[in-house]
Formats: C-alpha cells, sequence, structure tokens
C-alpha cells in the first residue's frame, strides 16, 4: 500500500499542473465547469468513463472520500491526459519531475502567477502566449544571449527596459 502513496502524489500533480503544461484543451472534449460558481457536487465513481477511471485506478478506493471539487478537477485532468498524444504525455511527466524538484516558495510563485495569467482577459493571454512562442522559437544560442544580457543589466537598466518595453507593447486591456 505505501507504493501507491507517491502514485497517487504523482498522479494528482500531473493532472492539476497538465493544464499548465499544455495550455487548455479543446472546449468541447472537456467539461466545463468554471470554478467557484456553485458547490461542487460529488462525481461518483460510475459516472467516470472507462478511460477516466483507468487514468484515475490508484483512488479508486479513496474517491468517495475526496471532496467534490477535487472529484471535478481530478475527472477534468484525467479527461485531458485521455486526449494527449503520447508525446504531450510524455512532456506532461517532464514537466512533473522538473515541479517536484522546485521549493515550495518556487511553486507558491509560480501559482500566484499561473492565477494572475487567469485573470487577464482572453486577448491579453494570446498575446502573452504569442510572445512566448516567439522566444520558444529563437535558437538556443538566441536565448542564451538574451538570458545573459537580462542578467548582466542593472536593476535600474531593467527597470528602463520593462518602461520601454510596455511603452511599444501596451496592454490591449484595462483592468
Amino acid at each position: 500500500m505505501k507504493r501507491r502513496w507517491p502514485q497517487f502524489l504523482a498522479l494528482s500533480l500531473l493532472i492539476v499542473i497538465t493544464p499548465l503544461a499544455l495550455g487548455d484543451p479543446p472546449a468541447a472534449s472537456v467539461p466545463n465547469v468554471p470554478a467557484g460558481t456553485a458547490p461542487a457536487a460529488p462525481v461518483p465513481w460510475s459516472s467516470l468513463t472507462p478511460q477516466q477511471q483507468q487514468i484515475l485506478a490508484p483512488l479508486k478506493n479513496k474517491w468517495s472520500a475526496l471532496p467534490a471539487e477535487r472529484q471535478q478537477r481530478l475527472q477534468r485532468g484525467a479527461a485531458r491526459w485521455a486526449l494527449m498524444t503520447p508525446e504531450q504525455r510524455a512532456r506532461a511527466r517532464q514537466r512533473l519531475q522538473r515541479w517536484r524538484r522546485l521549493t515550495p516558495q518556487q511553486r507558491d510563485v509560480i501559482r500566484q502567477r499561473y492565477q494572475a495569467f487567469q485573470k487577464l482577459p482572453p486577448a491579453e493571454q494570446q498575446r502573452i502566449r504569442q510572445l512566448f512562442k516567439r522566444f520558444q522559437q529563437m535558437s538556443p544560442e538566441e536565448r542564451q544571449q538574451l538570458r545573459q544580457r537580462w542578467r548582466s543589466m542593472t536593476p535600474e537598466e531593467r527597470q528602463r527596459f520593462r518602461e520601454r518595453w510596455r511603452t511599444q507593447h501596451p496592454p490591449r486591456y484595462r483592468p
């Protein structure tokens, strides 16, 4: 039974951070239950698809004891996992391993940034995703040069850079 606990923890984390790793799944493929809209209704194990039951099998014996909100999150995560390609699953596993190596403080920062990102209007989220894609498309050498340039800046230079950036790339929303 002790061996199941690490599997349970890994599965739970994987399901929770997969949306971070892969972006939003296609809207029609995953049940959309907005967070915080109404009290969460428990999800009976029998209502899960066979695929979801297989993915969530380590939790079967504890399923009814889980809070309803967590059951719903796990159900959505299992639905996303089922839709992933083997490459996406491998990438999600790698990201889970990286997540495990983070300190609790680093995880908190990531959660806070994710929550702030989720509060942005969709157009602004898309703009940020496009900028990130541009960064990812840079060669490793270009990214390294950019990082080195950033690290070599003084705090004042970084502040001026941010101000110039904001002037050249104004937000397309009003908070």
